[in-house]
């Protein structure tokens, strides 16, 4: 089944299609046309659109004094904090390709997806968490550079000095210098701005991006193996970011302001909160992570009109004492996606609230976004929406993609738009199981079986991976079973995805021991929680006699959902 000639309700035409740009050129385009515009609102400081594309422009010659090429790369590892912004239209300013790298990460994931992707300098921040884990990164990789920005000097003055004075434990002591200079300070990196026109014509010319070039490598998983980079170039992000802006309703775009709770690792938040306000000029309240009250405040102070969210975001608020006290009036819309918006949270937000919610979906792979319930009119709660302008989809029948599911049948989900991916970093082994091509189009598979009604409304109605989704993060299963079967007493390990009202789901581990082994469940519970990142801690730990296996012996997890959940 596809989609054709549906009802759409979207503003922008369904069959618009886009003109790619790279994302520098994005930028700068925004910077021409209103430099001194707000870009980033962060924590009572703002930063122009002037000042963002400075720093980014400073930021690509230290790069190219130190010797970073195009195709290099530069990640990030860096909370929501406005270095982000520049040090990634910066990197791609310098023909970098940005690898995003989770805070949450524990030193063995943040090494090994380093290491996969070959990334030469990492961005963090000092805060001390994040400092020693890329501390450790850095000596035990083959990572070359670590470049650490100082949280109070994004701050505005009098916060930077009482952070400084008064709460110096939260500040990392960062051992600058090093063998070849291995650590620098994030200013140092920064060339006088008054020099780089000469920089760049003399000593240090960056080279011209083009939309075909690779910008982003996004990691994400699947239900076996290691996390693999997505690689997005600068025409498929850029034409997302346009994608969603045809999605506003409203006049003035440039005069919106996102509340930017959303994390900017995250793929989500690359395209509906950055790269979405740079393509219209629009503005981001930011803050450093999710804190209800921060965020309710952040609403309240600079009067955003969108919210880019996740289920858990939404429920949070609506479990704040305080809500009733805030002024939301000025939000137009939120839209959640990267999870199930629960019905009972997305309809007792609107009625408490009177803020409208419009449930969206997308996936690392297609750049983030691919559909989402208009923002005004007609919309389909329980619907992940209508495609956004540009795209199209076919459904796969579940048993053989390699045909369509039967006519008003469900089926697997397959995305084709200029927003899709081009394939896996280093594996090119997936792309038999990755893409499917039918009609000579090239479609992407999403693992998600979803139907379509007849005025082109989607609805996901099962999933064929396995992999959970906990607050709008994923997680996959065999990443969680390969470390709790390095317990010394473990000797199988299924895990599998549990509902839970906060986060949608959380996971949940079932092990054997090993014979004679004396352990608790409470005791792998901690010990594995310990080791894994905060998004993948798991919720207990049931030791059972056995695991169910299927005829050939693999353990089924299959089943073992059926017989619990």
């Amino acid at each position: 089944m596809s989609v054709s000639n549906p009802a759409y309700h979207h503003p922008t035409p369904l069959d618009t299609s886009f003109a790619p740009m790279s994302l520098p050129a994005m930028l700068e385009r925004t910077v021409r046309a209103t430099p001194a515009a707000p870009f980033l609102h962060f924590l009572g400081r703002t930063y122009s659109y002037k000042h963002i594309f400075e720093q980014a422009k400073a930021f690509a010659l230290g790069l190219a004094e130190m010797g970073i090429a195009k195709g290099d790369r530069v990640g990030l590892f860096l909370p929501n904090v406005p270095i982000y912004a520049a040090a990634y239209y910066g990197a791609m300013m310098a023909g970098a390709t940005v690898v995003n790298f989770s805070p949450l990460y524990s030193v063995e994931e943040l090494a090994w997806q380093v290491g996969d992707s070959g990334t030469r300098v990492l961005v963090t921040v000092d805060v001390p968490e994040l400092y020693r884990t890329a501390h450790k990164v850095l000596e035990t990789s083959a990572l070359e550079t670590l470049v650490v920005g100082s949280l109070a000097e994004q701050l505005p003055w009098y916060k930077g000095l009482a952070l400084k004075l008064l709460k110096r434990s939260q500040i990392a002591d960062v051992a600058y210098g090093g063998e070849g200079a291995s650590i620098r300070r994030w200013s140092d990196m920064l060339q006088d701005w008054a020099w780089t026109e000469w920089l760049e014509g003399r000593r240090f010319p960056l080279p011209e991006v083009t939309p075909q070039d690779l910008a982003l490598l996004q990691y994400t998983g699947g239900t076996t193996g290691r996390p693999k980079g997505a690689m997005l170039g600068h025409d498929q992000l850029s034409v997302n970011a346009q994608q969603v802006a045809a999605l506003n309703p409203f006049s003035h775009p440039s005069d919106e302001i996102f509340m930017g709770a959303l994390p900017f690792f995250h793929v989500f938040a690359n395209t509906a909160l950055l790269n979405h306000a740079c393509v219209t000029g629009a503005a981001i309240a930011m803050v450093p992570r999710f804190e209800t009250r921060q965020v309710l405040e952040t609403i309240q102070r600079y009067r955003c009109t969108g919210f880019p969210g996740v289920p858990t975001m939404f429920q949070a608020m609506l479990d704040h004492p305080d809500l009733a006290k805030y002024d939301l009036s000025s939000l137009k819309v939120c839209i959640s996606g990267g999870a199930p918006m629960p019905a009972p949270v997305h309809i007792r937000f609107e009625e408490v609230t009177g803020v409208r919610i419009s449930e969206g979906y997308g996936l690392t792979e297609s750049s983030g976004v691919v559909s989402a319930n208009p923002y005004e009119g007609t919309r389909k709660r329980g619907t992940i929406g209508q495609l956004v302008p540009g795209t199209e989809v076919i459904l796969l029948d579940k048993e053989d993609p390699s045909r369509l599911a039967p006519e008003g049948e469900p089926g697997e989900l397959a995305v084709h738009g200029p927003q899709v991916m081009r394939g896996y970093w280093n594996r090119p082994e997936t792309e038999a199981e990755t893409f499917v091509e039918h009609g000579g189009k090239r479609y992407l598979r999403t693992g998600d079986v979803a139907a379509i009604d007849e005025d082109g409304f989607i609805s996901i109605v099962d999933r064929i991976k396995d992999m959970i989704a906990v607050g709008g993060f994923k997680v996959f299963p065999s990443a969680v079973e390969d470390v709790i079967l390095e317990h010394p007493a473990v000797k199988e390990a299924l895990v599998i995805g549990v509902p839970e009202e906060y986060r949608g789901e959380m996971p949940r581990a079932y092990v054997t021991l090993r014979d004679g082994a004396a352990v608790t469940g409470e005791e792998l519970h901690d010990w594995l929680n310990a080791r894994v990142g905060k998004h993948e801690r798991v919720d207990q730990v049931v030791i059972r006699e056995s695991l169910p296996k299927t005829m050939i012996g693999k353990l089924d997890r299959k089943t073992l959902r059926a017989e619990v959940l």
